[in-house]
């Protein structure tokens, strides 16, 4: 489901295809999926079981520390060490490696949503 997102427009508080902000693509995928899960990267994170990220799964979501220091985004694992997510404002959806070491850097965890 985020695959078929991507290209969409970056929308601070958006959860449609209209446009995504990161926590809005997690929740808009995993609700056409039939999962509930909160709207906010914080609620997703506590929501989510801790996955070590050598035990990845697509699906799985990754949890980053950009802002501030605090968790303030999160993306879906796709699989090869990508992960599908909505980056920032002026940009849209799209793939990145967690090998990127700007990611690589920032990234604080991963979970799993049952």
């Amino acid at each position: 489901i985020a695959r078929d997102m991507l290209g969409t427009r970056y929308r601070y508080g958006g959860a449609s295809p209209k446009g995504f902000d990161c926590s809005g693509l997690v929740y808009y995928s995993y609700r056409k999926a039939g999962i509930d899960v909160p709207r906010t990267t914080t609620e997703q994170y506590r929501h989510s079981q801790r996955v070590k990220l050598s035990q990845l799964q697509p699906g799985d979501l990754i949890f980053f520390k950009i802002t501030r220091g605090k968790l303030s985004h999160v993306g879906i694992y796709a699989g090869g060490g990508r992960f599908i997510h909505a980056p920032s404002g002026g940009k849209r959806v799209a793939y990145a490696s967690l090998g990127d070491p700007y990611w690589e850097a920032k990234v604080i965890g991963a979970g799993r949503v049952q």
